[in-house]
């Protein structure tokens, strides 16, 4: 396959992955889906975008689903990029969300983001890395302590992926999977047949020895999954807004 020359971010789509239940997190937010969860005066979704956009993105796909009209509302003005939306009408998983979001994504390479979480990735770092490696799937990675509750991805010399461990009993320090993905359209391929299904537990391993590599960061993770987490995001990303 010939993959096509970009070399401006404002030509790739970035797809974030707001359409979870949030469960976790209803005690500290349960009138609002969990990508608008509140941090100072702006939603983390907003926080999020704002950080695609000043990289240079224009094109923005939400994959929404729990209460996804309140997601709707809130992107109801005019705006200088473009936005989408890949609805889902009953939770499809992280993979089934994507797949579902496929009709609409126009560029040959794009990026992926989980929409609950946030880290400082220089992207047309990770752009470049992931296109000079002829990669299928490109993966951000950051350092931590706790692989038991994010799971951990062992690379080789050259960044390969060649393991994933997912949330496993982890001691010492490793890499974490930091929920953001340059993807080649092929990828879709390798995709399994059912409607629901896991980008981190069904896909992924799918790609060990198939141009699969590693993007290391050495900055933090932070995310809203928990009342805990959510509090530390508001205590970290608040007072830089």
């Amino acid at each position: 396959m010939v993959r096509e020359m970009v070399t401006n971010l404002k030509d790739i789509d970035v797809i974030i992955l707001c359409g979870g239940l949030g469960t976790r997190l209803r005690p500290a937010i349960s009138d609002r889906p969990k990508a608008l969860a509140k941090i100072d005066d702006k939603t983390f979704l907003d926080i999020l975008i704002d950080d695609v956009l000043k990289h240079g993105f224009k094109n923005i796909i939400l994959c929404v689903g729990y209460l996804k009209e309140r997601i709707k509302d809130h992107f109801n003005y005019e705006k200088d990029y473009n936005i989408d939306f890949s609805e889902e009408d009953y939770p499809l998983g992280t993979g089934g969300a994507l797949n579902n979001a496929k009709s609409l994504i126009k560029s040959d390479t794009f990026m992926v983001m989980n929409g609950d979480s946030i880290c400082n990735v220089d992207f047309k770092d990770f752009f470049d890395f992931h296109i000079y490696r002829k990669a299928t799937l490109s993966m951000v990675l950051t350092r931590s302590h706790d692989g038991e509750d994010y799971g951990n991805v062992v690379l080789d010399d050259s960044q390969n992926i060649i393991c994933f461990k997912e949330k496993v009993d982890n001691k010492g320090q490793c890499l974490i999977n930091a929920g953001v993905y340059m993807m080649q359209k092929e990828i879709f391929s390798y995709m399994p047949d059912e409607t629901i299904f896991s980008l981190e537990y069904d896909l992924f391993p799918k790609l060990i020895n198939n141009k699969c590599y590693g993007y290391i960061i050495e900055n933090e993770l932070l995310d809203i999954g928990t009342p805990e987490r959510y509090k530390k995001a508001i205590n970290i990303i608040g007072g830089k807004q």
